[in-house]
């Protein structure tokens, strides 16, 4: 694995365009989740981190829409609404709110970051537990 994916950090300014930039090997070794979707919302990246945190599987993750059937919980205003606002804008978003993951799991806090291009064909959501950040 490289320097270069050990020194990316959740909170690092041009997150988005480091992480299109990984192969799926090195978006296996981030020590953050990372969940890529398409503008249909379907996932097309799903990395070990959150595999591990949620316990679901990469096999069973990659195709599914992530607000209808892998992450429920942030079908919302909050976190889905401004996905379709970043695409229907153009305009690209760089959002980190706390969040509580309620589905399939009991409640746990974490950073959510919301990454998308604008002009992209795919978005992230980037998750950290919170005691990871030190909050």
């Amino acid at each position: 694995m490289s320097d270069e994916v050990h020194a990316l950090a959740f909170e690092m300014p041009d997150l988005f365009n480091s992480l299109e930039s990984l192969n799926d090997q090195q978006l296996d070794g981030l020590d953050f989740g990372v969940i890529g979707f398409s503008r249909d919302g379907l996932v097309k990246r799903y990395n070990r981190f959150e595999t591990q945190a949620t316990g679901l599987k990469q096999d069973y993750v990659l195709g599914k829409h992530v607000f209808t059937q892998i992450a429920q919980c942030m079908n919302n205003f909050l976190v889905a609404q401004r996905y379709e606002d970043a695409w229907t804008s153009a305009r690209p978003l760089d959002a980190t709110i706390d969040y509580v993951l309620t589905w399939r799991m009991r409640p746990t806090s974490v950073k959510l970051r919301m990454l998308c291009g604008g002009h992209s064909n795919i978005a992230y959501v980037v998750l950290s537990p919170r005691r990871a950040l030190g909050t």
